[in-house]
């Protein structure tokens, strides 16, 4: 039976000009709408309960958030929401890729990979500082280049074994082949979560939970579903902007989202939910759909 009141639901940011009049009714000068829009979004449906209890902090890949910009966030959402934040790519890339955002260090090995005393000071601090009751988990986003499977497991063992200890930590990768059952493994040693995420080169949701032996390794697990399976990023964007409206139905990720977090929330362990607008069109709306379809479920 699914507990609704363990259901994390959320998008991946939240800013979108596609959402005013569905999402946003208020206007925002161009400069405030990223920074202040939140507590309508918090707050959304109006008069109604709220559809969403987290978000994702995902402009903290590029660059950790700071203590001042998360105190505001804090400052305009309830007491029990929970901010779920993607780690500083910094730590998450053994190399810089060959992109002109790096700079000179296009190309170069990256020596801050998974330097935990980095993640502490400059990621985790500020969260203890501004957010200490509402930190959702830590997304680590591992791409689908970089280490071999072998190589990048020994790595993460080691760097998940020197992270401070009580907080909410997820790891997303991005290569079907990590799922194997060290990697399940080392999860279960460390008390963290696996990212099931919908995207371009992953298995389907429920294949990944079936590489994963059908066990939730921590007391919480993180879904993101980000594009349709097999579609590149960018013809997702160019597909689905302005996102303002649903434009492919995702019928089996749906129906797998909703069985995924019916299994969790069956075994008191917490979903939390991130949607994307690249993954159907709109958002708010695919979520309200898992919604639907999780109501319609047989307890």
């Amino acid at each position: 039976m699914t507990e609704p009141s363990l259901v994390r639901f959320g998008t991946s940011s939240w800013a979108y000009e596609g959402w005013r009049n569905q999402i946003y009714q208020r206007t925002y000068p161009a400069s405030r709408f990223s920074k202040d829009s939140l507590a309508e979004y918090a707050a959304y449906p109006p008069g109604g309960t709220a559809l969403f209890r987290t978000v994702g902090i995902d402009h903290s890949f590029y660059r950790p958030a700071s203590a001042t910009q998360l105190a505001h966030y804090g400052s305009q959402v309830p007491a029990d929401f929970h901010f779920c934040s993607k780690v500083w790519e910094e730590l998450t890339i053994p190399a810089y890729a060959n992109l002109p955002r790096y700079g000179d260090k296009a190309g170069k090995p990256n020596p801050r990979f998974l330097d935990s005393s980095l993640f502490r000071d400059l990621v985790l601090q500020p969260f203890r500082e501004a957010l200490p009751d509402r930190i959702g988990p830590f997304i680590f986003e591992f791409q689908r280049t970089g280490l071999d499977p072998a190589p990048f497991l020994d790595a993460l063992d080691r760097f998940l074994s020197t992270l401070p200890a009580g907080f909410p930590y997820a790891v997303e990768v991005r290569n079907p082949s990590v799922l194997r059952p060290r990697y399940r493994e080392i999860l279960q040693t460390h008390r963290v979560a696996h990212t099931y995420n919908h995207w371009t080169g992953m298995p389907p949701l429920l294949a990944q939970h079936r590489l994963l032996g059908e066990r939730f390794p921590a007391h919480f697990v993180v879904m993101r579903l980000l594009t349709p399976l097999g579609l590149p990023y960018a013809s997702a964007v160019e597909r689905y902007a302005p996102y303002n409206r649903i434009v492919t139905p995702q019928p089996q990720m749906r129906r797998e989202a909703a069985s995924l977090i019916q299994a969790a929330s069956s075994q008191g362990v917490t979903p939390y939910v991130l949607v994307n607008n690249r993954s159907e069109g709109n958002a708010p709306l695919t979520i309200q759909a898992i919604v639907e379809a999780l109501n319609a479920r047989p307890d």
